[in-house]
Parts: C-alpha cells; structure tokens; sequence
C-alpha cells in the first residue's frame, strides 16, 4: 500500500491534474484511448478553471509516484461560473472553433469543444441550500485506500469554514461506483438530467 500525502495543488500540479481528468474521463474510467487528437480537451473544463481561480479548494493527493488525483470546488457557483465565461471560456472558444458538420460524426475531443462554446451552467435548487460544487477524481492507485473520503471530508470543512450552507456536485448515471461513494458520504439525489443511458445525477449535501 502507498503512502499519499494529501496538499493544496500548486500551479507546477496543472498538467499531472490534467492527467489526472483524462484517465477518468470515460465515466470514471480510463478516458485516454478516446481522446487521442486533443488529451486536454476535458481538463481545460474540470481542473484548469479551478486551480487558476479557486486554488485555496484544490487539494491532491501524491505519492512516490507523483500527483494521483485531485479534489476540487468553488465556493459559489454562480460567481465561478460567471468568471469563467468572462475570463476562461472565450480563449478555449478562440483556440478550439465549434466542429461544422453533423455532430454525431465528431470525435469526443470535438464534442468536449463544442462544451467550451455551448457551456451548462446548471445547479440543482434550492441554490441557497447548496450554492457550492465539487468533483473528485482518482487514478486506480490511488482508489480503495480511503484518500478519496480524507480529501472530500477536507474540503468540505474549507468550504463549512468559508461560509457555505451545503455542496452540490454531479456524476454520470454510468459511473455506479462514484454514485455509491457519495451516497456513504451522506450526499442525496438532488436532480436528474438528460437520458437513462448518458444522463447526469445531481446530488448535495448540507453541512
């Protein structure tokens, strides 16, 4: 079993993070064989954003192999998002023009970019209840060793400390085992959106 020291992230930790994001991006699994013509494409959305404007709710955790995952938040989401389609999201949307053409032939990499021009904003309600949102990601390392709990009871306690009522964050319908984590960390289905087969579950908790 390793030993894994769990810290803030430091901006020197983006791309291990973004690492990270692609080998979990299928659902919680290994996303890389999909995402061969740009392995960024999903870390530009769920990890770069937050180390560059919440850096004090980023916590990963490393081990004699390096950065082997990471647990991120926003104190208010509705702020955080507005930032980010004011100072983040037009540079993405520059770089990465929206794919013309059927959208069913895009490659996943194409779809994430098309995320960067059309972003979703949505947070499940009561907002004032749960203004707050997180997500964890772990290799398989790192997983079955109790590191993912330390880091969300960790930053939960950031997040209580700073003011914020509850947390709120989203998993995918696909991705049994994050939904059972959560549900022992005391986190309640909040919201369902999309299809059965490649919808998103909204869960929250209250502090």
């Amino acid at each position: 079993m390793s030993n894994f020291a769990i810290r803030l992230a430091q901006p020197g930790d983006q791309a291990a993070a973004y690492y990270v994001c692609l080998k979990t991006g299928d659902h919680g699994r290994d996303g890389e064989p999909f995402y061969h013509d740009d392995p960024d494409a999903l870390g530009r959305i769920f990890v770069g954003p937050y180390l560059a404007y919440e850096p004090e709710l980023c916590l990963v955790p490393e081990d004699d192999q390096g950065v082997c995952g990471y647990a991120l938040a926003a104190l208010d989401s509705r702020k955080f998002y507005a930032r980010y389609d004011q100072d983040w999201r037009p540079r993405l949307c520059e770089q990465f023009p929206l794919q013309p053409g059927d959208s069913a032939t895009w490659t996943r990499a194409q779809a994430v970019h098309s995320c960067y021009h059309q972003p979703d904003y949505f947070c499940p309600e009561p907002y004032e209840a749960y203004p707050s949102h997180m997500h964890i990601d772990l290799l398989e390392r790192a997983r079955g060793q109790g590191v993912g709990r330390q880091m969300m009871e960790q930053l939960m306690d950031r997040l209580h400390q700073r003011g914020s009522p509850g947390v709120h964050l989203c998993v995918s319908v696909l991705n049994t085992p994050a939904l059972g984590f959560y549900e022992r960390l005391g986190f309640k289905e909040l919201a369902r959106r999309g299809t059965a087969t490649g919808g998103n579950i909204y869960l929250g908790k209250t502090f």
